[in-house]
């Protein structure tokens, strides 16, 4: 532990957006550069384009002027992955930049973003998680997918890499065989699933689309409701940092905010079962995604419980978004702060989280 210096220097990666301004969640960075300035740390933002061998040109929030600055730093003692977009991690220079904090032994998460088909496949293998998901196939093949939707009439349609719900379709088979497809802003009605198939074959391969069954959510007040689990690493445990409740309100496709759908506080749904099936998950879903991709510091969970009782385990997302509720965005700041403290080698015993 570095006792002796109280000034952990943390590193938050993140990439350009093709305007070549620096993208990424401005606002949390801000809290967490206060948060870290109270605990005598300091953290800056950058881009693996602006490392050089020695130093890294980066960005630092300065609460006095209210405005981030421009400065050279030196190579951080723990760099914190939040590049928003997976073709920006992907790329040579990010490849490279944790190339280089490996060899230099400079802990880092999260290592990368999660495929929705390897989730599947990870989580399909793991003893108490896998009563949890939805029976998942990948779409790569005509007769494999009309099998599928032949035997659970009603399922999901997701490309393997996305995030907010984008991109995601209802395929419902009707009476007399006929294909329902519903997404956020489209209806369309085809005669067949061999009509389905003509028209949508080439973006369900070429996206590598899954397919998922679809689960009878519970419900209320009229609508389907589902949980966004957040989740940090605390020493050797994952511990729960919050939940919220969202419910699908102008369509029925997703509970996504941003699609339509509705925020409601935990506590009015809250039960001992919930809570339970929170606590059961979180560790083991941290510990195998560690195991699998690299250390994962945090990671939120999409899931939710059907009309008969049952829990399910939709998706794991390896870069949460902001959650609305006021208080668990103060707990992702105080989780953080406590991981980079542990990460970095940093104890704080006088300005203890």
């Amino acid at each position: 532990m570095k006792a002796h210096n109280l000034s952990p220097l943390i590193g938050i990666m993140t990439s350009q957006k093709a305007d070549g301004t620096i993208a990424g969640n401005g606002p949390l960075f801000t809290e967490l550069q206060k948060k870290l300035i109270s605990l005598n740390g300091i953290s800056f933002v950058f881009i693996p384009e602006d490392a050089a061998e020695k130093y890294i040109i980066g960005y630092t929030y300065s609460p006095e002027d209210n405005r981030w600055l421009k400065k050279r730093f030196p190579y951080p003692d723990l760099v914190y992955n939040r590049i928003p977009f997976r073709k920006s991690e992907q790329n040579e220079q990010s490849q490279n930049f944790f190339s280089i904090l490996k060899e230099r032994n400079i802990p880092f998460f999260n290592p990368c973003f999660i495929d929705k088909y390897e989730l599947y496949q990870l989580l399909k293998n793991h003893d108490l998680l896998k009563q949890y998901l939805p029976q998942t196939i990948l779409v790569n093949h005509k007769k494999g997918l009309f099998s599928f939707l032949n035997k659970y009439k009603e399922i999901y349609l997701k490309p393997r890499q996305s995030s907010k719900g984008k991109g995601i379709f209802r395929l419902r088979m009707t009476d007399f065989s006929r294909i329902a497809l519903e997404g956020i802003n489209k209806q369309e009605s085809y005669k067949s699933f061999h009509h389905f198939w003509d028209h949508w074959n080439k973006m369900l391969l070429e996206k590598n689309y899954l397919a998922q069954e679809e689960i009878k959510s519970a419900e209320y007040e009229g609508d389907r409701f589902d949980f966004r689990i957040l989740a940090h690493a605390n020493h050797e445990d994952y511990v729960l940092t919050g939940v919220g409740i969202r419910q699908s309100h102008e369509q029925a496709v997703t509970t996504h905010i941003p699609a339509g759908g509705r925020l409601l506080p935990y506590k009015l749904l809250q039960s001992d079962e919930h809570d339970q099936f929170f606590q059961t998950i979180v560790p083991h879903v941290g510990k195998a995604l560690s195991d699998q991709f690299g250390y994962f510091g945090e990671f939120s969970i999409d899931a939710g419980v059907s009309k008969t009782g049952q829990y399910y385990l939709y998706e794991v997302n390896s870069k949460p978004m902001s959650f609305d509720e006021t208080e668990i965005e103060e707990g992702k700041i105080e989780q953080l702060c406590h991981l980079f403290m542990q990460l970095a080698g940093f104890r704080n015993d006088q300005n203890s989280i």
